[in-house]
């Protein structure tokens, strides 16, 4: 599937991909889970895809993954928008990695609550409305809400579905980045995501990692049935 959606425009560099799965048999509610998935995925991006980037072979990489949000993020701060990268996305319907046709009438809305004193939180709600009640029972009340969403007829878990609409994130998150990071620029960003694979990689790669304050990346726990943190991407300033 994965070799159908690059054709014609690209083909890979050899036959078998470089996996950086790995089998744990931990849950994301163990306590060790998040620290021990983090150490694995650093320690085995040093291990194969760092010295492809020094020696640019190959000349670029396609990234087709499936993971938790958090890892997703940190997946992408780890290639850095100076890494030729190309990101494909599962589309469910029809079921495919190959991109599809833009939809028409898309569009990215960003809002904010314009108290720049307080904590700053970034909403994702893209796959999914993420309710203001769902992180004030996490974080508390005294934060700054921005938050970056989609019209409605497209909030789904199935709505990314051309190279333009991903290319489009990239272009309003960068720009949502200096912003926040004008705003609070001492203070550490609280991320809750809800949004496609694609997204959350490009997310991570967007972060400018000597500039960007730090991210504390949090993720829906089924079974704690609420948001908790995850991990964290980044020194505090």
């Amino acid at each position: 599937e994965a070799i159908a959606a690059m054709f014609p425009d690209k083909y890979p560099a050899n036959e078998n991909p470089i996996v950086l799965s790995m089998q744990s048999e931990l849950k994301d509610n163990d306590k060790d889970f998040w620290s021990i998935e983090l150490k694995h995925l650093e320690a085995i991006f040093t291990k194969y895809i760092e010295p492809k980037i020094e020696e640019k072979n190959p000349g670029d990489f396609s990234i087709f993954a499936m993971a938790p949000m958090p890892l997703l993020i940190k997946l992408g701060s780890l290639f850095t928008d100076k890494i030729s990268v190309d990101t494909y996305q599962p589309i469910r319907e029809p079921k495919t990695w190959r991109w599809q046709e833009e939809p028409k009438y898309f569009e990215f809305i960003v809002t904010n609550d314009e108290e720049y004193e307080k904590e700053p939180v970034l909403i994702l709600s893209l796959s999914g409305k993420i309710s203001r009640d769902r992180i004030y029972e996490v974080v508390g009340n005294d934060i700054n809400i921005w938050e970056i969403t989609v019209p409605d007829s497209f909030l789904h878990n199935d709505f990314m579905r051309s190279k333009a609409q991903l290319s489009l994130f990239r272009k309003e998150i960068r720009k949502l980045m200096v912003q926040i990071n004008e705003k609070h620029s001492k203070k550490p960003l609280k991320i809750f995501p809800a949004m496609p694979i694609s997204c959350a990689i490009e997310l991570g790669r967007v972060r400018m990692p000597k500039s960007d304050m730090q991210w504390i990346i949090y993720d829906q726990n089924n079974k704690a049935d609420k948001f908790i943190e995850a991990i964290t991407i980044g020194e505090a300033k």
